[in-house]
């Protein structure tokens, strides 16, 4: 008796009315979901139960037993199930002879090199990706070597809440609330003395500067 496949890749969505697997590709994770099968013990399980549910008595213990018989026997049919279901997913299916992963014909086989997209990629859809990831990493390149704080001060002390009323500055000289000034000057205007925020003279020449 031969092995089954795809047993590593599937999800079993069978029950005891029938039979119905679905198969998954290893690198896409694309599925295909095979017919239902009907399961001919199941059927006749179910009608039985249903008939022992309305009338009871006798009826209804044949239906336990049949349904412990259904599940009895349900085994050599599933595995048949499962062989049919393989033989009828497989035309969907590349086994990869590098990595052995089973993939989609349709989106993860390279045709020309009879590989996985993984083993063997596409070279267009390679060079297209490299294309495009060099072009990020030019402009991110071009705009690092441009000075992009032109026109603003970068040395005034900066206050992202004005201290006089509490208000956001949002990055301007003046409060936009109450009007006070958020970046007062820090240097002496006659002997370029430099100073705290604040101060009402030059600690150096006694110059008014507040």
């Amino acid at each position: 008796m031969s092995l089954i496949q795809f047993t590593r890749n599937h999800t079993d969505h069978s029950t005891d009315k029938g039979f119905q697997l679905e198969y998954f590709c290893d690198r896409c994770g694309n599925g295909f979901m095979t017919e239902f099968r009907p399961s001919v013990t199941g059927m006749a399980g179910s009608a039985l139960r249903a008939a022992g549910s309305l009338f009871g008595g006798i009826l209804g213990s044949a239906s336990n037993s049949a349904y412990e018989i259904e599940r009895a026997v349900q085994g050599p049919a599933h595995d048949k199930a499962f062989r049919e279901s393989v033989e009828e997913a497989k035309p969907n299916f590349r086994q990869c002879p590098k990595c052995t992963h089973w993939v989609c014909q349709a989106s993860c086989w390279n045709t020309k090199r009879m590989l996985c997209y993984d083993c063997a990629p596409d070279i267009e859809t390679e060079m297209a990706s490299a294309q495009v990831q060099e072009t990020v990493e030019q402009m991110k390149t071009k705009i690092h070597e441009q000075n992009m704080t032109k026109g603003l001060d970068t040395e005034s002390e900066a206050a992202a809440l004005c201290p006089a009323c509490g208000a956001r500055t949002q990055g301007a000289k003046f409060c936009p609330e109450c009007g006070k000034p958020l970046r007062p000057k820090n240097e002496c205007g006659k002997c370029g003395t430099k100073f705290e925020a604040g101060t009402k003279f030059c600690p150096e020449c006694g110059n008014k500067v507040g």
